[in-house]
């Protein structure tokens, strides 16, 4: 393998290596290090909300090859609080996890809570309603536990995540949703640019504090469906002094095609130096994409969700053994399936249990269920870009992904 060596970061604590790159697509690979450990890319980003990858011990989440994962800033704010965390020594401490974890401004709940009415009793004991209201300084909501009001600001989001220790933050952002005129996603959009420049400027003033190790930032790119704006807002954010870039805005409505037409618009203007995450995208037939694109990682709440609704990843009956299957364990045909989930699969759940036993447990509704669907669901996923990774090195990346574009069609 040829080594394309690219290096950026800040001293020791963050780093990012470009190893080597595809011939035909825009696929590369790389290597993380963050002070909780190396990320080898592109990687799969599971989403752990509220500190914890549902259903999973942090041993387990290792064992099915995450190495990081997404932890929620708006839900860690409200419950249990960013003091608590940061009184146990900050998330990684708090939940037992020695590995990297990289958390989000809380910006995408600021879209989508800003669309919901939120009813509540007032003193008088009548019913009101109330939406979140964004301003040039932040955003006020209301919480969704008990309708209580608080402020996230570019500065706060910074100061939230700091101390809640992850060791990659995202600058505050303001994300629209699909279908959002041009008027308004080109304000949205200049509106991120000016909360991105304060989330960097208290992120230096941050980062400046003695008694941590560097946490790093990234950038947010916005701009909706909308190409004059989407490169507008690559140039503008990539000419800032992040240590990364994230690509917002692509998993809130936009179908697969324009998400396509999004990263072929952004990529060849990113820096080669800097890691690429790109937000809320990873469903199975996003992956072979979103990687041809160029993308580092990639977080995606499918594999989970599915994996406690019953529904998990098989190859068997996919066209040209493409990664594009599910089957759903709850169906009575299940009921005496007394072979694995998947043939051949090495994760813990396929290597110990039926298809029977496990739909036994979804219709017993034993929680172990949940659990053992999870494991696979993620392994599989991981297995998947484990294998794009080494299809990368060796050069026959084109091939699969050639492959993985006929059979979808």
């Amino acid at each position: 393998m040829i080594e394309l060596v690219s290096m950026s970061g800040k001293g020791s604590n963050f780093r990012f290596k470009k190893l080597n790159g595809d011939i035909v697509t825009q696929a590369r690979i790389g290597v993380i290090h963050t002070p909780h450990g190396d990320i080898e890319t592109p990687a799969f980003v599971p989403v752990g909300t509220q500190a914890t990858v549902k259903t999973l011990t942090p041993e387990e989440i290792a064992s099915v090859g995450t190495r990081l994962f997404f932890v929620n800033t708006y839900h860690m704010y409200l419950r249990p609080g960013i003091a608590v965390v940061k009184a146990a020594g900050g998330l990684h401490s708090f939940m037992g996890w020695d590995g990297p974890i990289i958390t989000d401004s809380g910006g995408f709940q600021v879209f989508s809570l800003g669309r919901r009415k939120f009813v509540r009793k007032n003193e008088d004991g009548k019913e009101e309603t109330s939406l979140v209201s964004i301003s040039e300084d932040g955003v006020e909501f209301q919480s969704h536990w008990d309708g209580s009001k608080h402020l996230f600001t570019p500065e706060r989001s910074m100061q939230y995540q700091w101390n809640l220790g992850s060791d990659i933050h995202i600058a505050f952002d303001d994300c629209t949703p699909y279908g959002v005129s041009k008027k308004d996603a080109e304000a949205s959009m200049e509106r991120t640019h000016r909360w991105a420049e304060r989330s960097l400027r208290e992120h230096k003033k941050l980062s400046s504090l003695k008694g941590k190790p560097y946490q790093a930032l990234y950038g947010s790119i916005q701009g909706s469906v909308f190409e004059d704006l989407r490169i507008k807002s690559t140039k503008y954010i990539t000419s800032l002094d992040f240590d990364g870039i994230a690509i917002g805005g692509v998993a809130v409505g936009e179908s697969k095609v324009e998400m396509k037409k999004v990263l072929d618009w952004v990529t060849p203007l990113l820096p080669s130096d800097k890691p690429r995450h790109l937000l809320g995208v990873g469903e199975l037939d996003d992956i072979y994409e979103l990687i041809a694109a160029g993308m580092d990682t990639f977080d995606c709440v499918q594999p989970t969700r599915l994996a406690r609704m019953g529904i998990v990843y098989v190859h068997s009956g996919s066209k040209n053994q493409n990664p594009n299957c599910v089957i759903d364990l709850t169906k009575a045909q299940f009921g005496e399936d007394f072979t694995p989930i998947e043939k051949g699969c090495t994760c813990y759940t396929c290597t110990h249990f039926t298809r029977a036993y496990i739909h036994h447990l979804f219709h017993v509704r034993e929680l172990l269920a949940y659990r053992l669907a999870t494991i696979h669901n993620i392994f599989y996923v991981n297995r998947l870009v484990f294998l794009i990774r080494e299809s990368i090195k060796d050069g026959s990346f084109g091939k699969r992904y050639a492959s993985f574009i006929k059979g979808r069609s």
